[in-house]
């Protein structure tokens, strides 16, 4: 894969053999980050674990004391008093029933989180095909099907990520944006790690973490030194 000549000038400062600690690797994320949007700090986990056995799988979600630095919308699957509430908590889209045909057949989907109380995950499992492939489908561990809208509403605006394993058993989640602060992005890396050493399997049995870098999202990787995990 060729890079740009940011990209190859932002790598020379990279040293790829050295494992760094968190706040020397933000403080080189930042410097790498030099496109002309404010670009994404995404962490990268390789995990040991094997996500084709249930009991090895992770998911959950966290809350990051700084927030990722972008303006997340919500959409809420909700029927009777819940709609009011959905709507007086922040939410950018409420509905239920009516809204499948506009996300089914106009491919409507100017929102980035979904959640829904448990009495419409009926209704919602029928956008399982569009949502499902998108990472948008509301799940119990995620905190994404809950009675308790107004909370999960006010966690996602205020930085709440999710955590999961993908095909290749890595974790990617955002940290924050280039322009946060180097102690703002490892309180939030922080905050990540304590929340994915906490989801461990009990059924694994070899190393959990394999290996964790962070990168801006059009710059080379920093390798972090996962001792602490």
């Amino acid at each position: 894969m060729k890079h740009g000549k940011k990209y190859v000038e932002a790598a020379k400062n990279i040293d790829r053999t050295k494992l760094y600690e968190p706040e020397e690797a933000m403080e080189l994320v930042k410097k790498a980050a030099t496109a002309k949007f404010d670009e994404t700090v995404e962490v990268h986990i390789r995990t040991g674990c094997d996500g084709r056995h249930a009991e090895q799988q992770i998911r959950g979600a966290v809350v990051l004391p700084n927030g990722t630095g972008r303006t997340v919308r919500v959409l809420v699957f909700a029927k009777g008093d819940k709609l009011s509430e959905a709507e007086a908590a922040g939410a950018d889209h409420v509905g239920g029933e009516e809204l499948i045909p506009k996300i089914q057949n106009e491919g409507w989907l100017d929102f980035d989180v979904v959640v829904a109380t448990p009495d419409m995950m009926g209704v919602v499992g029928r956008l399982g095909k569009v949502l499902g492939p998108k990472g948008l489908m509301p799940n119990p561990k995620a905190g994404t099907v809950t009675m308790d809208v107004t909370k999960a509403i006010q966690d996602i605006k205020a930085g709440k990520v999710e955590y999961r394993l993908d095909k290749a058993n890595i974790i990617h989640v955002p940290v924050g944006k280039a322009s946060f602060s180097t102690e703002k992005l490892v309180e939030n890396y922080n905050a990540l790690m304590g929340a994915i050493q906490k989801a461990k399997p009990a059924a694994l049995k070899g190393q959990y973490l394999k290996s964790i870098s962070v990168a801006p999202t059009m710059g080379p990787g920093v390798k972090i030194n996962n001792v602490k995990y």
